[in-house]
């Protein structure tokens, strides 16, 4: 992506306007998303996000605060893009949030905005929200920098938007793509199977539910005969036409993938024509024997903060690799994102023989070594099992569960942001605690 205008940065102008309510006359300023907008160094998330920007001419961008505040409320509340664009235009607490000072009627953003701006940032850039909500927990007492030096390390799958991949559906779907690809480029096919397809999915799965097993594999060779018809078919038609080899190349390639690997091959497969990044990982959970995602590494500190358990950092790991084998990039990553080096680090069996540098060999703890455990090792081990609920939290209240970002950048992105929309509630329970104790104080005296 080329270089673009940086964006014109919102100040506190402290103007008033006749026929419009400034926001900090119309709300409580001591409410807690009131108070988290003031704790929140915005100046560093312009300068991170901004390093991306350069001084060409042009439209400028949205402003930096508008688009990090959108990103962080839209995490923290479990919004999709539409939700939050509704909820924004009615709550004076969202706008004041995202820097505005008069209330606004209507949007000042476009909602695919927000994809834009996602797009842009990648990873990497995002995660400057992982650091400033560490660091506004550490100014607002929620947390201490010695907190974050001893950390759990753990994996769970974050499961994509797509539906149950079975080879009868994956094989009509991608029909039914090629069909739509030769009618919008004027290819004229030889027979589309639109019909016909359609009644051999409808057999194939009622004779599959009827264990009716013969039945349901003759309906399944029909479904892929009638595919390789069709891609042998626009094959022919777009032999002559190089326009159009660009245009049909990956779909053809993913058609061709899903009509030959079998169940039991070896090796990276198709499971969504959508999201073909999609891996299967298999984590021994009885009730979900496999889910269909990307796997994400989430560190938490070891011991409790005031604030609660803070997620230190977060991060998608394409390609399914060992557990084990990720603590050399995890672990100084999440040094840089803490600001400080790590005593500790526990993690549970599954990290045996991992790659971890060696300045840090012995300072990874993995669960059921025997050798060289003290109290403190032992009293570790048993709070190990602290990073479970913070996953738990992050898959059903912050957007981790079900992943509706498109490509590896999406997931990528989606584990960096929910990571922040946690941490970022937190912050405002922390907040509400504190007016509610203030408030308790005040009542008693006499």
């Amino acid at each position: 992506m080329g270089a673009l205008m940086r964006p014109k940065e919102r100040r506190e102008s402290g103007q008033n306007d006749l026929f419009k309510a400034r926001l900090d006359q119309i709300v409580d300023l001591n409410h807690a998303l009131a108070k988290l907008s003031r704790a929140i160094d915005w100046r560093f998330l312009e300068e991170r996000f901004g390093a991306i920007y350069d001084d060409d001419p042009g439209r400028p961008p949205l402003p930096t605060r508008l688009m990090a505040g959108l990103a962080i409320l839209k995490h923290m509340h479990n919004l999709s893009d539409e939700a939050l664009c509704e909820r924004w235009v009615e709550n004076p607490y969202y706008q004041l949030f995202c820097g505005e000072e008069f209330f606004q009627h209507r949007l000042v953003f476009d909602r695919s905005s927000l994809t834009r701006w996602r797009q842009r940032m990648g990873e990497d850039k995002l995660a400057a929200l992982v650091q400033e909500s560490l660091a506004t927990a550490v100014r607002a007492g929620a947390a201490k920098p010695a907190d974050f030096t001893q950390v759990i390390v753990d994996t769970t799958v974050q499961e994509k938007a797509i539906s149950f991949p079975t080879d009868a559906r994956l094989m009509h779907r991608a029909r039914e793509r090629l069909v739509r690809l030769a009618r919008a480029h004027g290819v004229e096919l030889r027979q589309s199977y639109a019909r016909v397809g359609k009644f051999a999915l409808i057999k194939q799965q009622r004779y599959a539910h009827a264990k009716q097993f013969k039945r349901a594999n003759k309906a399944l060779r029909r479904i892929r005969t009638m595919l390789g018809r069709v891609i042998r078919d626009v094959q022919r038609k777009i032999a002559d036409r190089p326009d159009l080899a660009e245009a049909f190349a990956l779909p053809l390639s993913l058609a061709h993938r899903v009509r030959e690997q079998r169940q039991r091959q070896r090796g990276k497969k198709v499971y969504s024509l959508h999201a073909p990044e999609v891996e299967c990982i298999g984590k021994g959970k009885a009730h979900k024997p496999y889910e269909f995602g990307v796997k994400v590494s989430v560190a938490t500190p070891l011991n409790r903060c005031k604030g609660g358990q803070f997620v230190l950092h977060a991060k998608a790991l394409p390609g399914s690799p060992y557990d084990g084998h990720t603590l050399a990039t995890v672990i100084p990553e999440i040094e840089a994102s803490v600001g400080a080096n790590l005593d500790k680090v526990v993690t549970d069996a599954g990290y045996r023989g991992h790659n971890a540098s060696k300045d840090k060999q012995f300072k990874v703890y993995v669960a059921g070594q025997k050798r060289g455990l003290s109290q403190a090792i032992k009293r570790a081990f048993r709070r190990r099992s602290a990073v479970e609920p913070v996953i738990g939290h992050l898959k059903n209240e912050h957007r981790m569960n079900r992943n509706y970002l498109a490509g590896t950048s999406g997931d990528a992105a989606n584990a960096v942001l929910a990571a922040a929309g946690y941490n970022f509630r937190l912050l405002v329970l922390w907040l509400s605690l504190l007016r509610a104790w203030l408030a308790a104080i005040m009542r008693t005296k006499p």
